[in-house]
């Protein structure tokens, strides 16, 4: 039951449509928390810039000859100690003409106001700045304008210290969230998978020929219908293929009878004939029948062989010497009268060599590979037929020292309707019926190509110990 092509995994898209939202709202969740990171930074920067400001302006005093700013040297040195998180200051007064500090702050273009204004600018470096106007004595016209500015380094790696606090814990949610829901789809998965396993154990036990329909209970509540359907054409197969058996079989017995009588009295016309024409024509005939008759005994053959024939015989313990003797011995007349030399090669042991099995099936399996090499190894041929113990297995040959079957046809041999040759009375149903006799054993059949010449089959059966 497994399928030419492979669709789409159903975990791997569950698993993508699951993460795939939560790897957005992932993203969107880090946007938010480094724009929330980037304002409390700022909001930080500022409050610190305009508390700054603030104690500057109140350092600043007017006097009689002018404006004093009470701002020791020490003061000034330590707020520009820091390379990297420089804070410039500039006094000016009226706004913009510099009394005290960076002259590009008191430079930089502000608009009046009696709030603090905050601004970003480059000196050339990235810097925040806060201004602070305010009335110096009791004339309104009389301003002294405050700049404080510090570098944004600071503000950026405080931005990114406070994204990385937040990001990291949020990670480790998602990458967990990701893992339960990765487990939680497995779980959900698992009966598909013992359903699976169940129909691939039951094929591999039973066959293709023998499926029986899926029980519903084993399947999730979600696939009965799929179950049912396939349950459907199971039983559709099986009736078919049940019809099918059934058709060849009666067709083989029902053409038996006719096909004997045809082969007894083309058999006695050949006798009775004198004309050599006709005795040809005659000839034809009998050939064909013979042909017809073969067909026949190996289409049974075929239909006892199959998984249905075979589990209903009984299995019984089946001694292969025994049958090897016997079969070589029937078949030794035949290969005397068409020139050839059959023999069994057996080591003989203690143990019998036995296998649990139908004998009639596996003679008619030795039998096919005995008359096949009669066949097609030509007159005078050596035909040897071997049986050995190998372990747990029993190891059964047909070799002959005839033309060999050709390297193209090799791989094909064992199909149905395929000869080893384009000589020979035979139809291309013998190596079939001896692959489906040794498989339903439990064995395999293999033509070894190490053979020198010739063609050599071998049956690799397991061994039965009581």
């Amino acid at each position: 039951m497994s399928a030419g092509g492979r669709g789409p995994s159903l975990q791997r898209q569950l698993l993508l449509w699951l993460l795939l939202p939560q790897l957005v709202l992932w993203l969107v969740a880090a946007f938010a928390a480094y724009r929330v990171a980037t304002r409390h930074a700022d909001e930080a920067t500022d409050a610190s810039l305009l508390q700054a400001a603030r104690a500057l302006a109140r350092q600043v005093r007017p006097t009689a000859s002018g404006l004093f700013v009470d701002l020791p040297r020490s003061a000034q040195d330590i707020l520009a100690a820091d390379p990297e998180d420089r804070v410039m200051y500039a006094v000016s007064a009226p706004p913009g003409q510099l009394l005290l500090g960076e002259a590009r702050l008191a430079a930089l273009p502000v608009a009046a106001a009696s709030v603090p204004q905050f601004q970003d600018a480059a000196l050339p470096e990235r810097v925040r700045v806060v201004t602070l106007e305010q009335r110096l004595g009791g004339q309104p016209e009389e301003r002294m304008r405050v700049q404080v500015a510090r570098s944004s380094a600071s503000r950026e790696q405080l931005a990114r210290r406070m994204l990385l606090d937040t990001a990291l814990p949020l990670s480790l949610l998602i990458a967990l969230m990701s893992a339960i829901v990765w487990a939680g789809i497995r779980a959900g998965l698992a009966p598909l998978a013992e359903l699976q396993a169940r129909v691939r154990a039951q094929t591999a036990a039973q066959g293709a020929g023998r499926l029986q329909p899926i029980s519903l209970q084993a399947a999730p509540q979600e696939v009965h219908a799929l179950a049912g359907a396939v349950n459907e054409l199971v039983a559709q197969g099986q009736a078919s293929l049940e019809q099918q058996k059934r058709f060849i079989s009666d067709a083989a017995h029902q053409l038996r009878t006719p096909l004997a009588g045809l082969k007894g009295q083309t058999e006695l016309a050949l006798q009775a004939a004198r004309e050599p024409e006709l005795q040809a024509r005659l000839q034809r005939v009998h050939e064909s029948a013979l042909r017809s008759v073969r067909l026949v005994s190996q289409l049974l053959a075929l239909a006892r062989a199959e998984p249905e024939s075979a589990s209903a015989q009984g299995l019984e313990p089946v001694d292969l010497g025994e049958l090897m003797q016997g079969l070589v011995a029937e078949w030794v007349p035949r290969a005397l009268a068409s020139g050839a030399d059959l023999g069994l090669d057996e080591v003989p042991g203690v143990a019998p060599l036995r296998v649990l099995g139908v004998g009639l099936l596996l003679r008619e399996a030795v039998a096919n590979l005995i008359d096949n090499a009669l066949r097609y190894a030509g007159p005078d041929a050596t035909i040897t037929v071997r049986l050995r113990g190998l372990g747990e297995q029993l190891l059964v040959e047909v070799e002959d020292d005839g033309p060999g079957i050709p390297p193209a046809l090799r791989p094909r041999v064992f199909e149905r309707f395929v000869r080893g040759a384009a000589s020979g009375e035979g139809c291309g149903l013998g190596l079939a019926i001896v692959r489906e006799i040794v498989q339903r054993h439990g064995g395999r059949v293999d033509l070894d190509d190490s053979a020198a010449a010739g063609c050599r089959l071998r049956l690799l059966l397991p061994r039965w110990v009581a």
